[in-house]
């Protein structure tokens, strides 16, 4: 067990601030972004079982320790996923020509059906026109519809539930204005290129991404006879995102176009803490990007710096199983941290990233969460991580974990894309 009693700032101090929201919130929850205020906290070792064994191999990782830790992610936090199948078919939408003749355009909708219920996912696909054989592929979700990413006008128009925080959202719905208003995080061209192709989906489609008390999503199909919501250990918004990914990889495996063993699953924010626990439940993804993911994602809990457990717990209560309110303003009592689910996903390749100015997703604190998964990383035969300290902005650390946190803000830029590309080509392709 490491006792961490104070970590030396790396990063610029701006002090305490209050945080916006009701009256209640903003009494209960204060932003803390001052590194002398960090309490003294302990990290779980990741390499000691739960009764003390300590692990000295991968077999004792994989048998024992790996599964105590995923329990504990399923159970405390994120919800357990369902383990019963669904019915699936997948009917293709569209496909063309697209990218100014760059690629080949895809557009499949996934049907999942339960005791007379019925949900449908749809996947937008773009695949390299000039690419010999199957392509390595970069997963990725969406806040607000496959056609946000691309101005590309056969993109069909997603008609499901938004959140109105975007340009062309009316009444909740979609409008062509909205068209292409994501494009700036999603660098489509320069993957293409790359040799990678793209697949997206949008969140929504499996559960919005509002409190709703579970009705409006995927929830309901797995539902138990007399049941309307999920039980305090079961999944919320982010497990259901999670686990529509995994089924969007299922798709990609029958996809001839599609190398479906090298997929690299990729989300920003609060989707970076989707793709973090798609990844470490889904070991056939071959690669892990989390963007910014923050509290809930990779920066690590006890540290409560910027967005704590409790607020996220209030501002989101969806996000998470109930379960994890335990944990509110109480986090040295999780009996898990966030570098133990970057280590579910070791010995992959794994990309965490931090902006300058996104303190509220505690950057310090994501680095953290990479360091201290190396001890997990080493075990099963990676390069150690090469840094000890938090590295200078926009001066990648590079590895089988990579790590970089560049200027600008809370949002996904062609710097980001640059890294994660020169990753895959090192490690996926």
């Amino acid at each position: 067990m490491e006792k961490i009693l104070m970590i030396t700032a790396c990063l610029s101090v701006v002090g305490l601030v209050m945080i916006t929201g009701p009256v209640s919130a903003q009494s209960d929850f204060v932003a803390n972004y001052d590194e002398s205020n960090i309490p003294a906290y302990t990290l779980p070792d990741p390499l000691v079982c739960n009764d003390g064994t300590r692990v000295t191999n991968g077999k004792l990782w994989k048998t024992k320790r790996r599964p105590e830790i995923l329990k504990m992610f399923a159970e405390q936090m994120y919800g357990k996923t369902p383990t019963r199948t669904l019915k699936v078919e997948y009917e293709t939408l569209e496909e063309g020509a697209a990218l100014n003749g760059l690629a080949h355009r895809k557009q499949v909708r996934i049907h999942f059906k339960s005791y007379g219920s019925e949900l449908s996912v749809d996947v937008l696909l773009y695949i390299p026109a000039n690419q010999s054989g199957p392509a390595p592929a970069f997963l990725g979700i969406n806040f607000s519809g496959n056609h946000t990413i691309h101005a590309d006008s056969k993109i069909l128009l997603n008609t499901n539930w938004m959140r109105p925080n975007k340009t062309g959202i009316e009444n909740n719905r979609a409008t062509e204005a909205s068209r292409g208003n994501s494009a700036s995080r999603w660098a489509v061209e320069e993957i293409i290129q790359r040799g990678y192709a793209l697949a997206n989906v949008y969140c929504g489609d499996m559960d919005p991404d509002v409190d709703d008390g579970f009705k409006n999503g995927i929830h309901p199909l797995f539902y138990d006879r007399g049941q309307n919501k999920p039980d305090a250990k079961e999944w919320g918004s982010i497990g259901a995102w999670a686990w529509g990914l995994s089924r969007v990889l299922d798709f990609l495996e029958t996809d001839d176009a599609v190398d479906a063993g090298r997929v690299a699953v990729i989300g920003h924010s609060r989707l970076g803490k989707t793709a973090l626990w798609a990844g470490a439940q889904d070991e056939r993804f071959a690669m892990v990007i989390s963007n910014d993911s923050g509290c809930g994602g990779a920066a690590l809990s006890r540290r409560a710096f910027g967005e704590t457990v409790g607020r996220i717990n209030t501002s989101f209560p969806h996000w998470f199983s109930d379960n994890f309110t335990r944990y509110n303003k109480n986090e040295t009592a999780l009996p898990m941290d966030q570098h133990m689910l970057l280590a579910l996903i070791a010995p992959r390749p794994l990309c965490v990233a931090s902006a300058e100015e996104d303190k509220w997703a505690d950057p310090h604190g994501e680095f953290l969460s990479v360091l201290h998964a190396d001890p997990v990383y080493q075990l099963l035969g990676a390069p150690a991580f090469p840094a000890k300290r938090m590295p200078q902005v926009n001066k990648p650390v590079r590895g089988t974990m990579n790590y970089h946190i560049r200027t600008g803000k809370h949002d996904v830029t062609d710097y980001d894309w640059e890294q994660y590309l020169n990753a895959a080509d090192r490690l996926m392709k």
